[in-house]
């Protein structure tokens, strides 16, 4: 029979791509709803329709990867959905940005051409992360991707929308909102990020109305002064009492406002007086509202000031504020500006300051909700956080929650499903203008003629919702809810959430408070909460800071299994951060190179085992026959046990990062390093009668670990594995049973004894390159021992010394033996020594290494200096330092060691 086999490189692109489009073509990871066996889900976290793959996408992805994989191999009836978000407000930027090069805005060509223009672009444009997704070959079922405003999620969306507001859940009120001017949108809460900024603390008289004096207040936004309806003092503050009830008049306007009392103010705080402006702070609205102050809006929704701004009527909000200062000083109401550090807050998407604005939109009641999924944490412990540490979070975050904000003005979006009786209001909605909730135009207008007559006339509501909102429903919507659907029925609730911490409040405590009430069970069972990827400097990766690196370009280098497996084997926890390593001028990475040498070590390493499998598979070779086989066998396969036995632990209990360091530490060391070398001669030599059964073990175990590793490394391991077993796509590797542990193949006192021979072969070795001595030419050694233990352990393992060192005699004895002209290695107690005399230029060598040792010298005499010097210690970064004191004691070490070696060359 002719042996298969395998290039001799390792080519990732075209292996990638092959195997990648014959998964989906084959349909192998398409789920099956009638299936019996038991389901396991994870619904992706969908990207937004606008974004191009990031590395935390492909960080969060390959840790998916490899447990939906996993599943899969384990039995289990497994469904990672795909899908993505349809980003309102990012979409919404995008299309502005292009009717504004175009001289025209999306009020000028009308909603319905503007809606038409954003479809087009999403479905020339939109699929650009998709494709990417597809570029790291994840095992999704892309039978089943689904889009937030597609028509099923849509009808979702109203669905939860009507049950809600029925419930009374759902209202439309005034309040105080996070306002984007950039946007000209509400911006809920969760998408406003505080910024410390250089700012400044103006101090403004407000001259009492009487003309007696003036008190002072100080403030950070001073254009706000336009809309202030009271100046408020501590009622215990002995300073102001006399003045409480008595009137101020605003500066520069000469409007009257009240000097009113309230707990609330801090009597520390600057003078102890302080401005309210209930239209426009939320902590003035609610004094506004305790003391039946009015709320005068001044601003407009692009940030400029409206007809309440006097003279700054029309000016942007900053340009008033530079004006109504310079007023102030003209006019000996400014006393003092004084430099102050402050929090502002900033809409994560307009990227500038907001402004609270009060505004009538629609929120949702969330202490219902919110209760209810405290209730499932408290009581059913439900949903289990990975590490657990963050279940602390998300419940004090739930504790706090506020009415959620739920509607946007803009256009793209699920547009929300209320109808305004516009004919009860002159034709106009305003906010006394009746509305029905319903599903669709037809009921609401059938509503609406019960209640108003036929004549009546409905205008919808202009603004879509949040997008979070259907984000929230993720995990059931795209599972056919509200319908009953098969996939619904089998696959919900979901079993494992996997997601970054930055996102817990946005969208995992929406999606446990959406699931819980409208479905009754919580949506997922665990959440899976994954660190950061850093970069070179261990710094946060961003936009704004620019040190952002592209997955496809180490993709491109290095291949996508290598980028993949690099990233989670560096996660030393669950909910740990990573760093990669990325040298910016080159585009390499030293991390995802180790990773790319990996697979060339297993590529290699099978190429090997074909060439000596003499053109059969592992199944026509059989399983290893126990009673033929040798130590080295019983050894790998004990080793080989051990490991499957690990990784189904740690991959049990997510512990991806360890299931990969324990297979790379397997497959590199024991497999490659050893076993492979160990094997070597008796597959070479074919009157060897343990021949057969090397080959078996050989085949056995490295189709094993094909299994073990595929779901960190799939193209790779598909390709061999499809070689090795002449599967010719028949089958494939990403449906074959993971590996199952045979415990009574585990050996660990063989392992034990296994370990010292390997670490005997290594100090043989290594007082070679000591000596110098070419791998050609063998050597003697003398091997002593008084510990019965390892005598036997030397007995039983001398051929493979006399293999993997090239050793020709190999003493073994208890007695001590003659040091002159030896280099000695220890190993526990055995001593492993290289007689030289006749063998090398002893003269020579002690030149070299006295060399090597005055090297050594010079460079820990350096590094001493510098560890003696307080200002290196004292000032130098704590890894830096770190770093210098261990080379030192490294060093040293070495030094010692070549110290003895130079006393051993004595004659």
């Amino acid at each position: 029979m002719s042996a298969p086999n395998l290039p001799p490189q390792y080519e990732p692109h075209a292996t990638e791509s092959h195997w990648q489009s014959y998964w989906e073509q084959a349909g192998v990871f398409v789920a099956d709803a009638q299936s019996a066996a038991e389901p396991y889900c994870i619904v992706i976290p969908p990207p937004n329709v606008t974004g191009s793959l990031h590395m935390g996408h492909a960080f969060e992805h390959a840790l998916i990867d490899v447990i939906i994989r996993y599943q899969r191999m384990v039995g289990r009836n497994t469904l990672w959905l795909p899908g993505t978000d349809h980003a309102s407000i990012a979409v919404s930027a995008l299309m502005d940005k292009q009717l504004k090069a175009e001289g025209t805005t999306r009020q000028t060509i009308g909603r319905e051409a503007y809606l038409e223009r954003a479809w087009q672009w999403k479905a020339e444009s939109g699929g650009t992360i998709v494709g990417q997704l597809r570029r790291l070959g994840l095992s999704l079922d892309w039978s089943r991707e689904r889009f937030t405003m597609d028509e099923g999620l849509s009808q979702a969306v109203v669905e939860a929308f009507v049950r809600l507001h029925d419930q009374g859940l759902i209202y439309r009120g005034e309040y105080l909102v996070n306002w984007c001017p950039a946007t000209q949108s509400a911006v809920s809460d969760l998408e406003v990020e505080s910024q410390e900024v250089e700012g400044h603390l103006w101090h403004i008289r407000y001259p009492l109305a009487d003309g007696s004096g003036f008190v002072q207040v100080a403030t950070t936004r001073p254009e706000t002064l336009l809309g202030d309806t009271a100046v408020a003092v501590n009622p215990e503050d002995g300073r102001y009492q006399h003045l409480i009830g008595q009137t101020v008049l605003l500066p520069l306007i000469g409007r009257p406002i009240p000097i009113i009392a309230d707990e609330f103010v801090d009597p520390e705080f600057g003078s102890g007086c302080v401005k309210v402006t209930p239209a426009h702070d939320p902590n003035d609205f609610a004094i506004g509202k305790r003391h039946n102050l009015p709320f005068i809006n001044i601003l407009n929704k692009d940030g400029s000031l409206n007809d309440q701004g006097g003279p700054f009527a029309g000016q942007d909000r900053f340009v008033a504020r530079k004006n109504l200062v310079a007023a102030l000083e003209t006019a000996g109401l400014l006393v003092k500006v004084e430099p102050h550090r402050h929090a502002v807050p900033y809409s994560d998407r307009g990227k500038v300051p907001v402004e609270p604005l009060l505004s009538t939109q629609w929120f949702v009641r969330i202490n219902p909700l919110a209760e209810k999924t405290l209730a499932a944490l408290d009581h059913q412990g439900q949903p289990t956080f990975v590490p657990e540490r963050w279940s602390k979070v998300y419940r004090d975050w739930l504790v706090r929650l506020q009415d959620w904000c739920i509607s946007r003005q803009l256009w793209w979006g699920h547009r929300i499903p209320a109808w305004f009786a516009v004919s009860e209001t002159a034709g106009i909605i305003t906010d006394t203008t009746p509305y029905m909730v319903a599903h669709d135009a037809e009921e609401a207008l059938a509503k609406a003629q019960a209640q108003f007559g036929p004549e009546v006339q409905l205008e919808q509501d202009p603004d879509v919702l949040d997008t979070w909102f259907s984000s929230g429903l993720w995990p059931f919507s795209t599972l056919g809810w509200p319908a009953e659907t098969p996939d619904l029925e089998t696959f919900y609730p979901t079993t494992t959430l996997v997601t970054g911490f930055d996102i817990i409040f946005f969208w995992v405590a929406r999606m446990a408070m959406m699931g819980t009430w409208l479905t009754g069970q919580m949506p997922f069972k665990t959440v899976y909460i994954h660190g950061l990827v850093r970069d070179e400097h261990n710094k946060k990766m961003s936009k704004s800071a620019g040190n952002g690196i592209d997955p496809l370009v180490l993709v491109e280098r290095y291949g996508c299994d290598a980028l993949r497996y690099a990233l989670v084997k560096e996660v030393t926890g669950a909910g740990q951060d990573i760093r990669l390593d990325y040298n910016r001028r080159t585009q390499e990475s030293s991390t995802v190179e180790a990773a790319r040498n990996f697979a060339n070590k297993l590529w290699n390493a099978s190429r090997f085992t074909l060439l000596y499998l003499d053109g059969q598979t592992p199944a026509q070779l059989g399983l290893p026959d126990v009673d033929q086989l040798t130590w080295s066998d019983r050894w790998i396969l004990s080793r080989y046990h051990q490991t499957v036995q690990q990784t189904h632990r740690h991959l049990q209990g997510l512990g991806l990062g360890e299931a990969a360091r324990g297979l790379y530490e397997f497959l590199w060391g024991d497999f490659c390093d050893w076993y492979i070398e160990l094997v070597k001669p008796r597959l070479q030599n074919r009157d060897d009668p343990t021949r057969p059964a090397g080959q078996q073990t050989l085949a056995h175990v490295l189709e094993g670990s094909l299994r073990l590793l595929h779901p960190f490394m799939p193209h790779i391991t598909e390709e061999i594995w499809q070689i090795l077993t002449d599967a010719q796509a028949q089958a494939c590797l990403a449906r074959q049973p993971y590996p199952t542990v045979q415990s009574a193949a585990i050996d660990p006192q063989l392992e034990q004894a296994f370990a010292l021979l390997i670490d005997v072969i290594r100090a043989a070795r290594n007082l070679r390159a000591v000596a110098d001595i070419k791998p050609s030419v063998s050597i003697n050694l003398i091997l002593q021992t008084t510990d019965p233990k390892e005598m036997a352990l030397l007995e039983q393992g001398v051929g493979y010394l006399k293999d993997l060192a090239r050793v020709g005699e190999a003493t073994l004895t208890t007695e001590p033996p003659p040091l002159a002209q030896t280099l000695v290695g220890m190993v526990g107690t055995i001593q492993v020594l290289l007689p030289l005399s006749g063998l090398v230029d002893i003269d020579l060598l002690h030149t070299r290494l006295t060399k090597d040792l005055e090297k050594l010298q010079t460079q820990v005499s350096s590094l001493a200096g510098r560890l003696n010097n307080p200002g290196f210690v004292n000032k130098a970064p704590a890894d830096v330092l770190a770093t210098t004191q261990s080379q030192h004691q490294e060093i040293l070490a070495q030094i010692e060691i070549l110290t003895r070696r130079l006393q051993q060359l004595r004659p």
